[in-house]
């Protein structure tokens, strides 16, 4: 029997990167061990399985409102895409999404998750339906930068495996949006309430840009693998590197624990001074600060 180790690092691609905070970001190594035995005439089977994860439940949708998607569209390759910004990590790729495909399978993976602990509700299928439709329109409009902001949405998908073919409804296993906004005057976090004039426009120089995430979920039969820390640290530096912001919020629930470890683990602080505010929606204000 012939042993091969090959220990594969996380290999993130950005051309003329220089961050400012790497102390921040953990570098994720896996040991991957493929084993060939000399009288086994199935290595190959055992190969695919071993890179196979469950995946999630996708929705029959309505041809009449969706005309244009194909949802039987196979994951083209990163050749294919010639996307240079993406983080590999795993069995998967963070990166930005790219076709309305992954757009709608992002919209579906939030309504999966808004409706999670509702199972028992007699409409939540059409509801998830009706809310992953809604969403779908709306990502298409944030990422066309039409609300005075630059918004992208990300995802994580399976990586290329050879001799296996993916749709890309089950290739998608994560997403987040990304947006770069601007404080208003008197605001010295997003949506202060106490120093902002009732009328105020927006403050557009350098030190008043923030990026803002939000919409994070990934797949219930994908969990507990780090796409959710690796979207983030994917979202960060790309908020970093295009956009060029040094702070970058979210609002997570109260109750939501593993999210807070999350982001605290990733550096994210919370902002004290907002929590009066957010009292009612029971809520807080974390920041990203390179």
């Amino acid at each position: 029997m012939l042993t091969i180790s090959i220990d594969k690092a996380v290999l993130l691609r950005f051309s003329h990167v220089d961050y400012r905070s790497h102390q921040k970001f953990h570098r994720i190594n896996a040991t991957w061990y493929v084993k060939r035995d000399s009288n086994s005439s199935h290595p190959r089977k055992m190969e695919e399985l071993s890179v196979e994860i469950p995946t999630q439940t996708i929705p029959h949708c309505e041809p009449s409102k969706h005309p244009d998607l194909q949802f039987d569209r196979l994951q083209p390759s990163d050749e294919d895409l010639d996307q240079e910004k993406k983080l590999e990590f795993g069995q998967f790729v963070a990166r930005e999404a790219a076709l309305d495909e992954e757009y709608w399978t992002a919209a579906w993976l939030r309504a999966e998750s808004h409706w999670e602990e509702r199972k028992n509700d007699r409409f939540a299928e059409s509801n998830k339906r009706k809310f992953a439709d809604q969403e779908f329109n709306a990502i298409k409009r944030r990422t066309k930068g039409q609300q005075r902001q630059t918004c992208t949405c990300i995802i994580t998908v399976k990586k290329d495996t050879k001799n296996v073919k993916r749709t890309v409804v089950k290739s998608v296993v994560g997403t987040l949006d990304l947006s770069i906004r601007y404080l208003l005057d008197g605001e010295t976090f997003p949506g202060e309430r106490a120093n902002a004039p009732l009328f105020c426009s927006i403050n557009r120089t350098l030190s008043s840009k923030y990026g803002y995430i939000s919409n994070l979920c990934v797949a219930k039969a994908a969990r507990r693998q780090g796409i959710a820390s690796n979207m983030l640290q994917f979202a960060i530096r790309s908020a970093m590197l295009n956009a060029d912001v040094e702070q970058i919020y979210v609002h997570v629930h109260k109750k939501n624990k593993p999210a807070q470890e999350l982001y605290h683990k990733l550096g994210f602080e919370i902002i004290e001074r907002a929590s009066s505010q957010l009292s009612e929606e029971q809520t807080y204000l974390l920041c990203f600060k390179a």
